[in-house]
């Protein structure tokens, strides 16, 4: 089972990536989708003339991303009050938290405090590596290009790759608001490991909420497809990158209830079986 998930969380995205840099990166695919877009007559994308269109896929989008990452802080910060508050040494301060229906949302939060953080920490990380990336590429968006009416040369991210220093003023590749959205993969680690049963949703959900941000911003000229692909790779990366410093290796493969499963199937056969209980 461990292998597996792996293979699947590890092999997907570096398969993913593979076939985006062979058919997009080494071929004129970007170049000729955004062709399709782009009028030469007015030297423009059309759409990103449209300010609604602006608003509602670029603006008011950003508030499921942003409004997840403040309840995931929020959460966080309230995982801490409730072993403060202790009910046990404070009787009546516990009384009075039960009755105004506050301890179970502070017990909630207690219990899952690694759960809030780890969504704080995947949202922090999947942020600084895209503008890692962003500033050591520096790769210029379709508008911004000859080829679009633009003043700057088009170029390839791995043309003008720097590890160690910014590479330039360039701030297009991967694509930052599709990352945004791809950033909701956080949720999916959070749910397998307790086998939500939307788990599988949230994680289909992430990636068409993601190539959904990314893909109005190649209609409105500011990425190619490809930004929006090479967002989605890094961000899942990252996030199982970070769920496994927090989870532990062993522990993020294994969802939640499976151990508990697997630990009072283990007390009901010792208990049927006497004869293999281990000596003390």
């Amino acid at each position: 089972m461990k292998s597996r998930f792996y293979a699947y969380n590890f092999g997907i995205p570096m398969l993913c990536a593979a076939l985006v840099f062979l058919m997009f990166d080494m071929t004129g695919i970007d170049i000729a989708i955004s062709n399709l877009l782009f009028d030469p007559q007015t030297q423009t994308f059309p759409i990103d003339k449209i300010h609604f269109f602006e608003k509602l896929t670029h603006k008011w989008a950003r508030i499921i991303p942003d409004w997840t990452a403040e309840i995931a802080l929020i959460g966080a910060l309230l995982s801490v009050i409730w072993p403060l508050v202790n009910p046990h040494k404070r009787p009546r301060l516990g009384a009075f938290l039960q009755r105004s229906k506050v301890a179970p949302l502070l017990r909630f939060c207690a219990e899952h405090r690694r759960d809030f953080l780890f969504v704080v920490v995947a949202f922090a990380v999947c942020t600084g590596v895209i503008h890692f990336l962003k500033s050591h590429t520096s790769v210029y968006c379709p508008i911004e290009t000859t080829l679009y009416g633009g003043k700057m040369p088009h170029i390839e991210w791995y043309e003008n790759f720097q590890l160690f220093h910014e590479a330039g003023s360039g701030r297009c590749w991967p694509g930052g608001h599709a990352s945004g959205g791809f950033t909701m993969l956080a949720l999916y680690f959070v749910a397998r490991r307790y086998q939500w049963r939307f788990s599988k949703a949230i994680l289909s959900g992430s990636l068409l909420l993601g190539f959904i941000y990314g893909t109005t911003r190649v209609l409105q000229g500011w990425h190619y497809m490809s930004h929006t692909l090479w967002a989605g790779i890094f961000v899942w990366l990252a996030c199982l990158l970070t769920a496994l410093a927090f989870y532990g290796w062993a522990r993020l493969a294994l969802p939640v209830l499976s151990r508990r499963e697997q630990t009072l199937s283990r007390v009901a056969a010792t208990s049927a079986c006497p004869a293999f209980r281990t000596a003390d």
